[in-house]
């Protein structure tokens, strides 16, 4: 485990950088790659060196690929390994940078920017504020200390990890609604931000929603009777579809009102699943993702699991009581 940074600290690291590698989490979502690219736009306008990469998939998913910096993103494989300072962005574990991970140990130095209260503090610094809805959030505290300007290209990255992250604000604090205002103010269409992020999908999408939720499960007597809700979506579903589409699933799946706990099983292999769990207001599913190999936020979380169907649920189920 690192040491902690403040925000001056990690303006420090950044500023003694001239070689700077921003790595996202694999299947990345705004937050990650808007806060990676946000990052990546400020460090280029400075004359720095950087990149800005995830390990998969191999190309910047549909939904994002309107965020500004999208130059900075690298193939994995030519992503340096021997950078002044690796800087991770909304990466709980180093285990998330997947093939990437062993860029940290090429570095000088190694800075995470996280808001996941499960964080491992994976870095060499860590910058990490639980607090915060979002990565994103993080990223404009630092440029306010760094004195970066927010024009309205680093605001489109940043407001795309911020709308995301709150569920389009619908448990964003006050201080969310702020930041949004002022990531509105520099001229950018939030709407069109939105919808292109969360409410566009290929028509191919709804074929295979009808397909998952047609296997949903409800146990109500799971979770020490709060109820637990769950499906899977099987490759041959999904094969078609983009990371996002499947992603999507759970915040569908969490609206079941007989369950307090929701999750979705994404199947990536051979009795390999990518697992997300959402909670309402009584459960700390984190908790329960970190006793199974991930983690996450109170009620956002998530790992991988090996098995059979029955027995990643049967295994889920034992942690969650």
């Amino acid at each position: 485990m690192g040491a902690s940074v403040d925000l001056p600290g990690a303006v420090a690291l950044l500023d003694a950088a001239a070689t700077v590698t921003v790595l996202c989490h694999v299947q990345p979502d705004a937050d990650t790659l808007g806060s990676g690219l946000a990052l990546g736009l400020a460090l280029e306008r400075r004359g720095v060196a950087v990149q800005v990469a995830f390990a998969a998939p191999a190309e910047v998913p549909e939904s994002m690929r309107s965020l500004p910096g999208g130059h900075l993103v690298t193939p994995a494989a030519a992503v340096r390994r021997d950078a002044d300072l690796v800087v991770t962005v909304d990466c709980g574990t180093a285990g998330r940078l997947g093939d990437l991970r062993d860029r940290l140990a090429g570095a000088a130095r190694t800075l995470v920017i996280d808001h996941h209260v499960s964080n491992t503090r994976f870095g060499t610094d860590n910058l990490i504020a639980p607090d915060a809805e979002a990565t994103a959030v993080v990223l404009a505290d630092l440029f306010d200390e760094w004195g970066v300007v927010l024009d309205a290209d680093l605001a489109h990255c940043l407001y795309a990890g911020l709308v995301t992250d709150t569920g389009s604000f619908r448990w964003g604090r006050p201080a969310s609604h702020l930041l949004a205002a002022r990531l509105l103010a520099t001229g950018i269409d939030g709407s069109a931000i939105t919808r292109g992020l969360l409410d566009t999908h290929p028509f191919g999408w709804l074929p295979m929603l009808s397909s998952v939720l047609a296997s949903a499960t409800l146990v109500p007597e799971a979770v020490r009777g709060r109820g637990l809700v769950y499906a899977f979506v099987r490759r041959v579903d999904s094969a078609h579809l983009g990371s996002e589409e499947v992603e999507s699933v759970i915040d569908i799946v969490r609206t079941t009102a007989e369950a307090e706990v929701a999750a979705v099983f994404k199947e990536v292999g051979t009795e390999v699943w990518t697992v997300s769990l959402r909670s309402k207001t009584a459960v700390d599913v984190s908790a329960a993702a970190t006793d199974l190999g991930g983690g996450g936020h109170a009620f956002a979380a998530g790992y991988t699991a090996h098995g059979a169907p029955d027995s990643v649920v049967a295994a889920l189920r034992g942690v969650l009581g």
